[in-house]
């Protein structure tokens, strides 16, 4: 039997107070299994990065639990467990210009969090450790004297990785790690990301906006929509029977590689006036094992119908 690592019960998270306050992220519900890729896919503002960083602590939550390994982390914690904490989840941020210091060379950008947690017995420890990172993330042991300007954009994302990954970590939130990088760069850059939790057993929350770049590394995925979860489910069973009109029309803003499919592509455009919640409020379903759904009762009528036809259509 699969091990949940993080599980996320009724979250809310809220900015501000009174006639100000804003809720960012609305009664979120999900797990994730030890060893798998985890990704939370929607717009910009749906409450992607906010929910990632209400995870390791650096956002506030105004009511539902985080555990992590059965354990509540959210909320007020003694210092030992937040020091812990800070070890075993790691993030990578979105862009890798602004989330390193640039008065700091490489070699103290990694071995910041050694320093800081004492990770290490002595200087040739620290000094063995850096280098098998930068080592391992593509990197020459002579970077370490250079600055971050110095590098390009995926060598920047390679050290911010090493950064993560020095403190040995069990979980890490990867967020849009790949979105300010060019094309050419993405690929080596996610095939890294795979291979390190292949060799380290690591479990990964990976933030993206794009459902293309997520397909291929999940095991599972969630759909957000202005701070709710809408849609949950494996992803090829996600790609294969969304249900969702938001993912719906998530999945028909992805590429396709053959112009001529392309150019008759029906690109669909989500309206969230056509649900009507006055009389039948909503709720989040499993419609079919593993596979969720946030809708009223004729709505899950509708999406168990479709469910129906198309293992109906499999089956002839």
């Amino acid at each position: 039997m699969t091990e949940k690592l993080i599980e996320v019960k009724d979250l809310e998270i809220s900015f501000g107070e009174g006639s100000k306050k804003f809720v960012a992220v609305k009664n979120a519900n999900f797990f994730i299994n030890k060893g798998e890729t985890f990704s939370l896919v929607g717009e910009s503002g749906s409450g992607k990065t906010t929910i990632g960083r209400a995870i390791i602590g650096l956002n506030d939550t105004s009511a539902g639990d985080i555990l992590y390994d059965g354990k509540k982390i959210n909320g007020k914690q003694n210092r030992k467990d937040e020091n812990e904490l800070i070890r075993k989840i790691q993030m990578i941020f979105q862009d890798p210009a602004a989330s390193l210091n640039e008065r700091a060379t490489v070699d103290y950008i990694i071995s910041e969090g050694l320093y800081n947690y004492h990770l290490f017995e002595n200087e040739e420890d620290r000094v063995r450790k850096v280098k098998e990172i930068m080592h391992k993330v593509g990197l020459l042991a002579e970077h370490l004297t250079r600055y971050p300007h110095e590098f390009s954009g995926g060598q920047r994302q390679r050290i911010g990785i090493a950064r993560a990954l020095v403190m040995e970590p069990e979980f890490v939130i990867a967020d849009e790690p790949i979105s300010a990088l060019d094309v050419s760069v993405r690929a080596q850059v996610l095939n890294l990301l795979k291979k390190f939790q292949k060799e380290l057993g690591l479990t990964y929350l990976f933030i993206a906006h794009d459902l293309s770049v997520v397909r291929f590394i999940s095991d599972r995925i969630a759909v957000i929509y202005k701070g709710r979860i809408v849609e949950l489910a494996e992803a090829e069973e996600l790609f294969h029977h969304p249900l969702h009109p938001y993912t719906k029309a998530l999945l028909s803003a992805v590429p396709i590689p053959d112009p001529e499919i392309e150019k008759k592509k029906k690109l669909l455009i989500y309206d969230p006036t056509l649900h009507d919640y006055t009389i039948s409020k909503p709720q989040w379903v499993e419609i079919t094992e593993g596979h969720f759904v946030y809708g009223n009762e004729p709505e899950l009528e509708k999406y168990r119908a479709e469910i129906d036809a198309i293992n109906a259509a499999e089956r002839t």
